[in-house]
């Protein structure tokens, strides 16, 4: 529910900013007129991801067993992407997201004609939904527990909401820079660890080679699959269910939080390690790159001042 809950906000924050900022734009402008047909747009995008969900997840009792390992580990692996994309994405246009989406406005109301307004609405916010859709669908079948995944799902979106009016209405503050930044590391965590889950999906359905093919190394000693180094690489990396129930609170708060499960192949461990470890690297080196001082001109006092107002104008 915790690991839902924060991906509910962080995504439906996201979708409500953008939101906020084409609202406020119009406005500006003195086009409530135009606000039907954004509105209308951010409905359809709704709709496509509520839509995607229910066929996602009703769609699946038709299928075989290794039908639904197939697509249950492909569209983990596509989730596992979008959300990759998306993180990387925020730390570059972050900063210029608000002068874009208000440059696709200028073009709607001048070119485009107000309908198309309704396409921006529906592809700025069913890019989030549609992403948010694929990485809780992932998440509930790994958790196993969907009651309590979607109520923390919903949990979320209704607090981003409630955020996103409030920071519009000047009620609340937030750091937002500090807010995505915190939250995009911790889906790194969680993209992690639905990776392993897709691996474990693909093993499953005989996709990739693993525990459950003929591929796998057996023991000896025991006649069944071996575990450890000894399973290297189509084995059980390690198998700890005896202490750490599969179904209990604590596997699943691991699980929730950084993706470990009590039974783990390799091929999941290797995918585990490798996504945090370059992903991570990546995402670590582009909050650095932000964060650095960038060099400027000498200038005197009042050409200083001069910049921090026109700045300040400009914010």
């Amino acid at each position: 529910m915790l690991a839902t809950f924060l991906i509910g906000l962080r995504e439906g924050l996201e979708a409500a900013l953008v939101v906020g900022i084409l609202v406020a734009y119009l406005r500006r402008l003195g086009r409530q007129d135009a606000l039907p047909k954004l509105w209308a747009g951010v409905g359809l995008a709704i709709v496509l991801a509520l839509g995607i969900g229910a066929i996602l997840t009703f769609g699946a009792y038709e299928l075989t067993f290794t039908a639904q390992e197939l697509i249950g580990g492909g569209l983990s692996l596509l989730a596992v992407a979008m959300v990759t994309w998306m993180i990387f994405w925020m730390q570059r246009a972050g900063r210029t997201m608000k002068a874009t989406l208000e440059g696709g406005v200028d073009r709607a109301l001048t070119a485009g004609g107000l309908w198309a307004l309704v396409a921006i609405g529906f592809v700025s916010v069913a890019r989030e939904g549609i992403e948010t859709t694929l990485l809780l669908w992932s998440m509930v079948q790994s958790f196993g527990d969907a009651p309590t995944a979607i109520l923390g799902a919903l949990l979320g979106l209704a607090t981003a909401v409630v955020v996103g009016w409030l920071i519009s209405r000047g009620a609340v503050t937030l750091d937002l820079r500090r807010f995505f930044a915190w939250t995009g590391g911790f889906l790194v965590i969680v993209a992690a660890g639905v990776l392993a889950y897709a691996f474990m999906d693909l093993q499953e359905a005989g996709a990739l080679p693993g525990p459950f093919t003929d591929a796998a190394p057996i023991d000896p000693v025991t006649g069944g699959v071996a575990i450890g180094w000894a399973a290297f690489p189509f084995g059980w990396a390690f198998d700890v269910s005896a202490s750490i129930a599969p179904g209990g609170p604590l596997a699943a708060i691991l699980q929730a939080t950084v993706g470990f499960m009590p039974a783990m192949t390799w091929l999941q461990v290797v995918a585990w390690a490798l996504y945090i470890t370059l992903v991570g690297s990546f995402y670590i080196r582009g909050l650095r790159s932000r964060r650095a001082p960038k060099p400027q001109p000498a200038a005197d006092s009042s050409d200083e001042a001069a910049t921090s107002l026109s700045q300040q104008g400009a914010a």
